[in-house]
């Protein structure tokens, strides 16, 4: 039976020959790879030391991390964030076709990438909470990245992942755009848990695609955390910026 499954994927990969994810390439007639090699060794994986709260990673240090200058500054209201690779170029292209350009085709490479790490720090979380878009832009783009994100993360725990555990009531500006402080008032009573979400002493994942300056998970967690949540864990693919 397997024999005759490779014979018709082959058959399939000859009618539609496979490609590389992010670039386009060609791979081989048969193969299982998603990306080609090109492009897989431009991914790197964010490597310890890290800082033990937000995991920026650390240059010039030895062993565990230490508590980075912004995380002493201004302790965020997540416990503990983490990100799995880089923000560059290869995962930039991955990202953006998925987000902007409902490209699901990408899954297949994301699984890829998602699939060599080590999920276990979220091993306890109750409830997968992904970063909600505003309806208007859920209905533009047809696809919430975070959500697609939460299930390739969290394969097998489907029933623990709630699309509708935050809700963003007001539309706001791409945060792209913004810098700073602007940021943060960007996002001010832009979110509020779903109806029915009991909250109470709960330890969440909150889940996202490119960990930038922080601020829209920060002020999800804060939502989240005052409405009752016990813990919150930040999981992003990317992350973005130099390490410090």
């Amino acid at each position: 039976m397997k024999l005759i499954s490779n014979f018709g994927r082959n058959c399939m990969d000859l009618i539609f020959p496979p490609v590389c994810g992010v670039c386009g390439v060609k791979l081989a007639v048969g193969s299982d790879d998603k990306m080609c090699s090109g492009c897989m060794a431009e991914i790197r994986f964010l490597r310890h030391p890290l800082c033990p709260v937000c995991g920026v990673e650390q240059i010039g240090q030895e062993g565990r991390g230490h508590l980075c200058g912004e995380c002493l500054r201004l302790p965020p209201p997540y416990d503990v964030a983490r990100s799995l690779v880089r923000y560059e170029t290869a995962v930039r292209q991955l990202v953006h076709k998925l987000k902007y350009g409902g490209d699901t085709f990408v899954i297949g490479a994301l699984a890829d990438i998602i699939g060599g790490c080590d999920l276990s720090l979220f091993a306890d979380c109750q409830w997968i909470v992904p970063v909600p878009l505003h309806l208007e832009r859920l209905r533009a783009r047809g696809l919430n990245q975070a959500a697609t994100l939460a299930r390739l993360f969290f394969s097998g725990r489907e029933q623990a992942i709630r699309p509708d555990g935050l809700v963003r009531v007001r539309r706001t500006v791409a945060q792209t755009e913004l810098r700073g402080i602007d940021r943060r008032k960007n996002l001010r009573n832009a979110f509020h848990p779903g109806s029915g979400f009991d909250l109470e002493k709960s330890i969440i994942c909150l889940v996202d695609d490119v960990f930038t300056t922080g601020t829209t998970v920060s002020e999800c967690s804060r939502v989240l955390k005052k409405h009752g949540a016990g813990a919150v864990k930040v999981l992003t693919l990317a992350r973005a910026g130099i390490a410090r």
